[in-house]
């Protein structure tokens, strides 16, 4: 079964790269466009694979709603390319997704169960490509949360939370974090683990929610990571976040579990292990 991984040098990519090994076909933006379709079939032709999992997201939620145009096109129409092309060349698709495909509406988990509702041009522009994901005859809609590895996220200038979080510990004094917000915190080497597994067990096709166990608002998750460090901040008094903020809908409760697969550890487990690879990951350039 050979594997190719588009997005490769993201957060989650890079420890998909490390999951399946040197044999996999590794492409990120210097290598194709999902948004070029004949650009991107020639260069799946060469590499040859059997299997086409794609991190490859435009995820910057705030700058989605101000050009949706661009998150259509590498959300929507860059899957619909994929589709495509798995049609015409017979792979199976492992297709990324998220939380932010549901409204936030409920108080309890969301499972693969749930009609999403996306409340914004990011959420919205991920379930349509999910729609397209899904008309390939072997696909997996893999819905991630929370996502933190050490590569960070590139949207987002490689960090993510837990990276801001440990920034803000080393040049602020105190820091406020919403206590409103709830969601099920990812380890991106968590995530690809069982994604090979969902792969390699021949898991009937179909959407899947991965996130650790276990559920958190982002207030609790700075806590917990000024906790694990011994961080001196000061970290505020509980804040609300509205829904709707600078013209911006955000989902509140977006937690995530899955009817289909066993859990994966606590987050609380998760981000410990996490820590210890960051920790590690400074002293190189100490």
């Amino acid at each position: 079964m050979k594997i190719a991984i588009i997005g490769a040098r993201g957060q989650l990519g890079r420890e998909l790269v490390k999951v399946f090994g040197p044999g996999c076909a590794a492409l990120d933006i210097e290598d194709v466009d999902i948004r070029e379709p004949v650009g991107l079939r020639r260069a799946l032709e060469r590499c040859g694979p059997s299997v086409l999992i794609n991190t490859a997201a435009y995820h910057n939620v705030p700058e989605c709603e101000k050009d949706p145009g661009r998150a259509f096109a590498v959300n929507a129409i860059g899957v619909k390319n994929l589709r495509d092309i798995c049609l015409a060349l017979d792979l199976a698709l492992v297709h990324i997704s998220t939380d932010y495909v549901f409204d936030g509406q409920k108080s309890v988990p969301y499972t693969e169960e749930d009609v999403p509702n996306p409340l914004n041009a990011y959420g919205v522009s991920k379930l349509a490509g999910e729609f397209f994901a899904r008309q390939v005859p072997i696909h997996y809609v893999v819905r991630l949360a929370g996502l933190f590895g050490v590569a960070g996220s590139a949207a987002k200038g490689g960090t993510n939370f837990v990276k801001l979080m440990l920034e803000a510990a080393r040049t602020k004094d105190r820091v406020a974090v919403s206590s409103n917000i709830f969601s099920s915190p990812t380890y991106a080497p968590d995530a690809a683990v069982r994604i090979r597994e969902i792969i390699e067990a021949g898991s009937p096709p179909g959407v899947y929610h991965v996130t650790n166990d276990g559920a958190c608002s982002w207030h609790d998750f700075a806590a917990e990571i000024f906790r694990r460090t011994g961080a001196a901040i000061k970290l505020d008094e509980r804040i609300e976040t509205p829904e709707l903020e600078s013209g911006l809908r955000r989902p509140l409760y977006t937690v995530l579990r899955s009817l289909k697969i066993r859990p994966m550890r606590a987050w609380q487990e998760a981000l410990g292990e996490y820590l210890s690879e960051e920790d590690a990951a400074l002293k190189k350039f100490e």
